[in-house]
């Protein structure tokens, strides 16, 4: 399994002309095809009246899913330079959806795999990337006499606490780089005398 990926910050807008024609680029982070899929369905109904609405996406950690399309425009002149500059880029889990407002004049392939590439580049610089890292689940049970300052530990030593549940005791779920595992055991013990459990869980991403 892939041990990192990068993907978007933030959904966003980006915007060009070229020669009266408009390129918007809508980007979102998606975790599935279903929501690409509403996604470029939701920026077709904000512009009904556009020509074009050229998508392209990347799933999975891997960038195992590849999926793009060139709305009419001229083949290989839209979805396609879209997919490359995701690909290029590294992005996972997101999705591209250009759409292009005719302004009369003909751009020719050249111009539209520039146009359509460059606009997608343009809108990643500007909303920028985030790198998830593969975690570890794990489960820390502890008294309720200890579990405010080992909280705040985990905390300040910069591990990721993910959830805090109270019941009879304290259960503290965290994420960990598998790296990390015998290392933190071992800080657990110390830290609490040896009176915390520490229970694994599967696998998650998270931001570093």
């Amino acid at each position: 399994m892939q041990e990192q990926y990068r993907t978007l910050a933030r959904e966003g807008v980006h915007e060009i002309e070229i020669n009266k024609s408009r390129f918007i680029c809508a980007l979102a982070p998606v975790a599935t095809e279903a929501e690409a899929q509403d996604f470029i369905a939701r920026i077709r109904k904000e512009h009904p009246a556009a020509r074009h609405h050229c998508f392209a996406y990347v799933l999975g950690a891997d960038g195992s899913v590849q999926k793009a399309s060139d709305d009419g425009e001229p083949g290989g002149t839209a979805g396609v330079p879209m997919l490359q500059m995701l690909v290029r880029r590294e992005v996972r889990y997101v999705v591209a959806v250009v759409t292009r407002y005719f302004g009369g004049v003909k751009l020719g392939a050249g111009g539209l795999i520039r146009a359509y590439g460059g606009v997608v580049g343009e809108a990643l610089d500007t909303l920028g990337t985030v790198t998830r890292q593969r975690f570890r689940l794990v489960t820390v049970t502890v008294d309720h006499q200890r579990a405010g300052r080992l909280e705040n530990d985990l905390r300040t030593t910069g591990r990721t606490v993910r959830e805090v549940t109270y019941g009879a005791e304290v259960s503290i779920e965290l994420g960990l780089p598998e790296s990390d595992l015998d290392t933190f055991r071992a800080w657990l013990a110390d830290t609490t005398a040896g009176t915390a459990r520490l229970e694994l869980g599967g696998e998650a991403y998270g931001e570093l």
